[in-house]
């Protein structure tokens, strides 16, 4: 029991430390920076009852509500459940798309029928999904989309492409902005959902520096789309996508007050772990290198005052408004934050962080070179450092463009 627990709260704790004893299986303990990779299946037998217990008792999305298979949680219950997965190197096998961004999204927009159609899946980790925004000639500019949706009387086709579609290659489902009305730019988007398996639908993995391919160029040719899985009004999808946006960058940052999220999802290192098997420490128990130390000091000091931001963000949010311009600042700050632990991460590895693959490195330090590489491009998805800045300027500042 902490010193902050309610009655109540104390009892929930309590509750959930018996169920994650039953239920965590000892074998996964630490290892989700190896696990919870988003673009990896496995079949290994403890992470699957792992995954299985977590979607039946709906913690993967704690604060959802029951109805719809959420844990139905209080975000001070969400908070308790997390402190006491880190208690015992839990983590949530419950993600990706369809939890940070789908998910969350179609509970505010979408019917009472696709709410039932599709939650469970995303729930419990049955159904993967996909973003189809971004095009070769729709980046930063997102509304300018080419993409199109023609109505067919009894169902829409689909023509056109998407470039870093993440985990295109191994989604079930895709939710996709398509243009359906080419006479207004922001006016004449819609929100769609589609299976990847349709017939016209081409997926082309990208080759990272990482050595991965977690992005994928994807093509729609004469894709026939039910009208029912039109998510929201026809060409309402503009206001539709700020909103799943805004839930991308709140679940980046860790803003979003659940069992994962932030520089937890990237697999975090433990730094003082890293301290004791890579440099060493000093007579007095502290960090030998004494640069090192200071800088070590500093990023605990940055990312204490973040993770403390983002209880006040967290407990803001009871208020029932949901994520805001701020995720901006918030995506930007915890991007710095886990780049910086990475790359202090790399400096106590020293030779053993220049591992590729081969013997002489194990399991554990091949993925952090990859999450290395992998992490320079937390400053470009979700939207990039420069756009979250822009928003910043004329959402929060209210700044204007000057011609």
């Amino acid at each position: 029991m902490a010193a902050t627990d309610t009655p109540e709260l104390a009892a929930f704790r309590a509750e959930a430390r018996e169920w994650l004893a039953t239920n965590f299986p000892a074998s996964l303990k630490g290892r989700a920076a190896i696990m919870v990779n988003l673009n990896v299946e496995t079949d290994e037998p403890d992470f699957l009852a792992w995954k299985r217990a977590m979607g039946a008792k709906g913690w993967g999305v704690p604060t959802w509500p029951k109805a719809y298979g959420g844990g139905g949680l209080s975000k001070d219950e969400a908070r308790v459940l997390s402190q006491e997965m880190v208690k015992i190197g839990a983590f949530s096998p419950i993600g990706g798309m369809g939890v940070m961004m789908f998910g969350p999204t179609l509970l505010e927009y979408g019917t009472e029928a696709q709410k039932q159609r599709f939650m469970p899946g995303i729930v419990n980790g049955t159904t993967r999904w996909c973003q189809g925004f971004s095009e070769p000639g729709a980046g930063s500019d997102l509304a300018s989309l080419a993409t199109r949706c023609e109505d067919k009387g009894d169902h829409y086709l689909v023509n056109g492409q998407k470039i870093w579609t993440s985990g295109g290659q191994y989604a079930d489902w895709i939710f996709c902005l398509v243009r359906t009305d080419t006479t207004r730019k922001h006016e004449g988007i819609s929100f769609l959902v589609f299976d990847m398996k349709s017939p016209g639908v081409e997926v082309r993995p990208i080759q990272l520096i990482s050595g991965n391919s977690p992005f994928c160029e994807t093509f729609f040719t004469d894709v026939k789309v039910p009208k029912d899985q039109l998510v929201g009004p026809l060409n309402g999808g503009w206001s539709i996508a700020k909103r799943l946006l805004q839930f991308e960058r709140q679940s980046l940052s860790g803003a979003g007050g659940g069992t994962g999220g932030g520089t937890a999802r990237f697999g975090a290192p433990d730094l003082e772990r890293m301290v004791d098997k890579y440099v060493g420490r000093d007579e007095a128990g502290r960090v030998a290198d004494a640069d090192l130390r200071q800088r070590l000091i500093a990023h605990h000091m940055e990312a204490r005052a973040f993770a403390l931001t983002l209880s006040r963000a967290a407990a803001e949010a009871k208020s029932g408004s949901g994520p805001s311009a701020a995720t901006s600042i918030m995506k930007n700050v915890g991007a710095k934050i886990a780049q910086d632990r990475a790359e202090l991460s790399m400096e106590m590895m020293g030779h053993q962080g220049l591992g590729w693959e081969g013997e002489g490195f194990n399991a554990y330090e091949l993925g952090m070179v990859r999450g290395w590489l992998g992490g320079k491009a937390v400053t470009i998805y979700g939207g990039s450092t420069e756009i979250q800045n822009n928003i910043v300027a004329k959402r929060m500042l209210g700044l204007l463009d000057h011609q």
